[in-house]
């Protein structure tokens, strides 16, 4: 067996010549930077790669939160918006509404008239039978006749003190003395709710024999009804046929008022004077 002495002699002598080599030379080198180019620099790639992901998705993780930040304003603006807006679309319909009633009121100047609004209705799509929001109170008593729209809605039927109810000349036991405006012929108009789903009401009794009363003419209240003010436009006629007994006419009548969509009303405080 070697000596220790001569051991550790022979491995200093080739240390020294490993060291010698390994400044001298770059015999050491070219492995270790095969290796490195192989193994180090792909992983540093990678460390790089991974690192500028996580920046990107960093910078878009900061960019959705301002997103969503700005959407959920942007979202407050368009529901503070829409509710102006709404408010905007009811001013402007109760504005039409009013003006709509100031030219009725206009239209009919020789009344005294009060404006009140509908507050309850019967069931079903027309408002044949509704309730108003004054009374007797207000001074309205039975028997008033209601206007709207351009037209006649009906009359005073009952009344409370703040409140009273009006039956529509839709109504099935709606009869109303009519006469037409050009002609002034008379007849009978009658309420027909089934018939209203077509937009239509009834006319009878007309006596029409030089056939000088045409569709599309101006039906109006008669002077000789007995509840109804007269000349109060109750709408057009729509058509005419003979009665079976050869000597009356009757037909259809489009009302004047929209009785699908009532809100606000004039009630007419003069009433039709009786003669007893």
């Amino acid at each position: 067996m070697l000596p220790s002495k001569y051991l550790l002699f022979i491995l200093t002598i080739l240390c020294t010549a490993m060291m010698l080599v390994t400044f001298g030379t770059d015999v050491f080198n070219r492995p270790l930077n095969a290796v490195v180019g192989y193994v180090i620099v792909p992983f540093q790639k990678g460390i790089g790669k991974v690192g500028g992901w996580l920046s990107n998705r960093s910078e878009e993780l900061v960019q959705i939160r301002t997103l969503l930040d700005e959407n959920a304003r942007l979202k407050e603006e368009i529901a503070a918006l829409t509710e102006e807006n709404t408010l905007l679309q009811q001013d402007k319909y109760e504005l039409n509404k009013l003006r709509e009633l100031f030219d009725l009121d206009e239209q009919y100047d020789e009344y005294n008239k009060v404006g009140a609004r509908i507050i309850g209705r019967d069931p079903g799509n027309w408002y044949a039978a509704f309730v108003i929001d004054k009374g007797e109170e207000d001074g309205l008593a039975v028997d008033m006749n209601v206007i709207a729209g351009g037209g006649l809605v009906g009359r005073i039927t009952s009344v409370g003190p703040n409140w009273a109810r009006v039956t529509s000349i839709i109504s099935d036991n709606s009869n109303v003395s009519a006469m037409t405006l050009s002609t002034e012929d008379n007849f009978t108009v009658s309420g027909n709710l089934k018939l209203m789903a077509n937009g239509y009401i009834t006319f009878s009794q007309l006596l029409d024999g030089q056939n000088r009363v045409k569709e599309g003419d101006k039906v109006v209240t008669s002077n000789i009804s007995d509840k109804f003010l007269p000349n109060i436009l109750i709408g057009y006629i729509n058509s005419i046929d003979k009665d079976a007994n050869n000597l009356t006419k009757s037909g259809q009548i489009i009302p004047a008022v929209d009785f699908e969509h009532l809100g606000e009303v004039l009630i007419i405080t003069d009433r039709k004077q009786s003669v007893k």
